[in-house]
């Protein structure tokens, strides 16, 4: 089923799994999404940020986004499509969708400066795509240093109708969440699915604010099915309790540079991937690193038994 506003839960941002030689580990990539699958995520999302996309050629992109979507039963895979040109981007964009994808995501290229370049930018993004294909607007300022305000987002998902969900990135960015939901409760917004990233850093307020779920990685993305589900609920100590438990790691692994590594590390300890390699050029992870990421999850066991490991070595 095609992505809509409707859209909640946990859209986990999937590494891509590597051998050591550099190659694609598509026997991991199926576990690894086997397990996301099973553990509660609603979906996945695949060549983003944290997916080591720009080290992939097309025909890889395409190739690693059809192994996971046969792996994924039912659950909705959109695929980061984000690219220098628009041929690029229409070539994937299509080739994933008659693959089986649910929907893309678009990041803005760094260079747009003014609101309405951002909204230009998008205008002409879609129109290369087509307007048919379900698309999520990746707003990450910290990263690609464009500003898109409240009003700005109000402006793309009016203009473009198949926009149905913002992954929200902004830091601080509760009040953006706060300002959107209140033009949809205004008659000014139509509705629109808010997933949440930034590694899970702010998602226990997100979530009260308004979010629908998260858009993010972490190596335990069950532990955020549990939060998202918890806060739902209502729960709200409890799901405090859980992501205070959880928080150094997750601020460990939100390092710029190292993060990837330590979030690979940690799932190939857990075994849903074989390999922490990443692709080159590449942050690895020294011996000290490696050492403080073993005590945090010595740590985070006392409280959440899913981090209790079997011993290095």
């Amino acid at each position: 089923m095609p992505l809509d506003h409707t859209a909640k839960g946990v859209y986990v941002i999937a590494p891509t799994p590597f051998r050591p030689d550099g190659a694609l580990d598509l026997d991991s990539t199926r576990r690894m999404t086997e397990f996301f699958v099973g553990a509660g995520c609603d979906g996945m999302t695949i060549l983003g940020v944290m997916g080591e996309a720009p080290k992939l050629d097309g025909a890889e992109s395409l190739e690693f986004s059809r192994h996971v979507i046969r792996a994924a039963g039912g659950a909705k895979i959109i695929v980061g499509v984000t690219a220098p040109g628009f041929a690029a981007m229409r070539a994937l964009a299509r080739g994933v969708m008659d693959a089986g994808a649910a929907g893309v995501m678009i990041a803005p290229p760094s260079h747009l400066r003014t609101d309405d370049s951002v909204v230009a930018y998008f205008h002409q993004a879609i129109e290369a795509i087509g307007g048919d294909i379900p698309w999520v607007l990746q707003d990450y300022p910290q990263l690609f240093q464009v500003q898109m305000p409240p009003a700005v987002i109000r402006r793309i998902v009016t203009e473009l109708p198949s926009c149905v969900m913002l992954k929200h990135e902004d830091w601080p960015g509760l009040e953006k969440i706060s300002a959107l939901r209140k033009f949809q409760q205004d008659g000014m917004l139509r509705p629109i699915s808010i997933l949440c990233g930034n590694g899970g850093i702010f998602l226990d307020f997100e979530m009260e604010r308004g979010a629908d779920g998260a858009m993010t990685g972490y190596a335990f993305p069950d532990m955020l099915v549990d939060l998202v589900k918890l806060s739902a609920a209502g729960e709200r100590d409890r799901a405090h309790d859980l992501f205070d438990a959880h928080l150094p790691l997750i601020r460990y692994e939100l390092q710029p540079g190292v993060g990837l590594g330590v979030r690979k590390y940690v799932l190939a300890r857990r075994g849903i991937i074989a390999s922490d390699a990443q692709r080159r050029p590449a942050a690895g992870m020294s011996a000290a690193a490696r050492a403080e990421v073993e005590y945090l999850l010595s740590r985070v066991a006392r409280h959440d038994p899913r981090a209790k490991l079997p011993a290095v070595g």
